[in-house]
């Protein structure tokens, strides 16, 4: 066999094994500690993406679609970043005359007042800098959870256990999050160093796809949560939205 032959097979193998399964490589949003400025210009980037890839409105129609049998709602947003979606959903619901309430949630203390800052024209959401599950335990009024572009941050098995968390709490999870894809792969990395993104969504905005998932893979988590309730659906621009309601009694 000719050896250019043999270089583009191997290419070609090597290209769709970073696609066959999920990327265990952690991010460097990830990291403890991330040079303040550089974080908040990270924030402001995926704001950018967020709004011209509609992530939000893809939120916006699971909370919707999760909400339709409840009076009031009350949404914790977990891993709520610079808070970009807390402020779409005040808008929303605000337009649709609703009582509704939001609480962003996140470890980073930069995240948090950033997202103060984002909010600062909506009292209707509050922001606690808390791991999600301590944070929770003590908001009983909690009726959905949101988890977007959150859940590629995590291991298979901490997924798992948030699906459980929150059927032990007899919450709603809404889950927004990215499908590994090689379009998608490429998409972002042109579309990051077209707009010179900062050294961090260059490396971490195609590595999230790459952690993304597969719809068959949602299916294997949710049931190995032994969740029964869930709906998954493809959205626009490579996305999953995922809405998991507790088991019924």
């Amino acid at each position: 066999m000719h050896v250019p032959l043999v270089q583009d097979l191997l290419s070609k193998a090597l290209f769709w094994s970073m696609f066959k399964q999920r990327s265990n490589q952690k991010e460097l949003l990830d990291e403890t500690e991330i040079p303040r400025e550089l974080l908040h210009q990270n924030l402001r980037e995926l704001e950018f993406i967020n709004k011209w890839l509609g992530g939000i409105a893809i939120s916006i129609k699971g909370l919707n679609t999760a909400s339709s049998n409840h009076a009031k709602i009350c949404v914790a947003d977990i891993g709520c970043g610079g808070g970009d979606a807390l402020a779409g959903f005040a808008k929303h619901y605000r337009n649709k005359n609703e009582s509704t309430q939001f609480v962003g949630i996140d470890l980073k203390t930069d995240c948090i007042e950033f997202a103060q800052k984002t909010c600062v024209a909506f009292p209707e959401i509050d922001f606690i800098q808390e791991d999600y599950r301590t944070a929770i335990e003590k908001l009983p009024e909690i009726t959905h959870v949101h988890a977007a572009l959150f859940c590629h941050h995590l291991t298979d098995n901490e997924i798992v256990e948030l699906i459980k968390f929150c059927q032990k709490h007899r919450v709603t999870l809404v889950i927004n999050d990215l499908e590994r894809n090689p379009l998608a792969y490429w998409s972002i990395w042109a579309l990051t160093r077209l707009f010179g993104g900062s050294s961090l969504v260059k490396n971490d905005a195609p590595l999230s796809v790459l952690r993304g998932f597969k719809k068959r893979e949602w299916k294997a988590l949710i049931e190995k949560a032994n969740a029964k309730n869930y709906k998954i659906s493809w959205q626009w621009a490579f996305r999953h939205l995922i809405i998991i309601a507790p088991n019924d009694n």
